[in-house]
């Protein structure tokens, strides 16, 4: 029996925790000065993994919330994957030793495939490459770009590279709370043949079942983030009714 795991989001910015629509840095709402009290929060609550995302990192091309994510890892007793402007093998391993569980590879899957395959290589499944795609094409630099890469290509030729573990974000539903892309998240676990992590548009608890009901196909997770804020999803009410 496949498990199926829900990924608490915190989102790191200027050492707050908060929630950007659709990726828009000129949209933001901030949910708490403390990403350290989040994450205890969330692992009272039931959480079995943290999600974090470093988005000065994001922005800067490198890890910029160092302290705060270490401070995290260290501070919780459940494991933490991390993403945000991971694009050397120094920077990933900085995470690592801090007691990152899981990094996150995203733009530079698409723009610098070396690093990518040399940190597979040595890292596997410490590593998820989160795939972000705008109509079934890869967005990159923080959605800011759109490639001519189709999602479960690259899923596809990763997975022979060694990914074992994807992050599928439909950009058009992120923030929108309007569902999850669920067809198209059942489509990069076919084509990658291995475990795909929902990320963006899970607004109420029944997106958490309509995921869950494919976890021997393929779904293992999904990250909730602005529902959880808003209080439309109960973390431990909805760990309690997916058991």
């Amino acid at each position: 029996m496949s498990s199926f795991i829900v990924y608490p989001a915190i989102d790191i910015r200027n050492g707050k925790c908060v929630r950007l629509l659709q990726g828009d840095y000129n949209q933001e709402t901030v949910y708490g000065d403390s990403p350290l009290d989040m994450a205890k929060s969330w692992e009272e609550q039931g959480g079995e993994f943290i999600h974090l995302v470093d988005l000065d990192g994001a922005k800067a091309g490198h890890p910029v919330n160092v302290d705060i994510i270490g401070s995290i890892a260290a501070g919780v007793n459940v494991p933490v994957q991390v993403g945000g402007g991971l694009r050397t093998l120094e920077d990933v391993e900085k995470l690592l030793s801090l007691g990152v569980s899981r990094v996150i590879i995203g733009t530079a899957a698409i723009n610098d495939r070396e690093f990518t395959e040399n940190v597979l290589a040595k890292y596997g499944d410490k590593v998820a490459i989160g795939i972000d795609a705008r109509n079934g094409y890869v967005a990159t630099h923080g959605w800011l770009n759109t490639s001519e890469v189709l999602a479960t290509d690259l899923a596809k030729e990763l997975a022979s590279k060694g990914a074992e573990t994807f992050i599928y974000t439909d950009i058009s539903r992120d923030g929108m709370m309007q569902g999850p892309n669920v067809e198209g998240i059942l489509a990069m676990a076919q084509a990658s043949g291995k475990s795909v992590i929902a990320s963006g548009g899970v607004t109420i608890q029944d997106d958490l079942f309509r995921l869950s009901a494919h976890k021997n196909s393929g779904i293992g997770g999904a990250i909730v983030g602005k529902a959880l804020y808003t209080g439309n999803i109960k973390l431990a009410e909805a760990l309690a009714a997916l058991k």
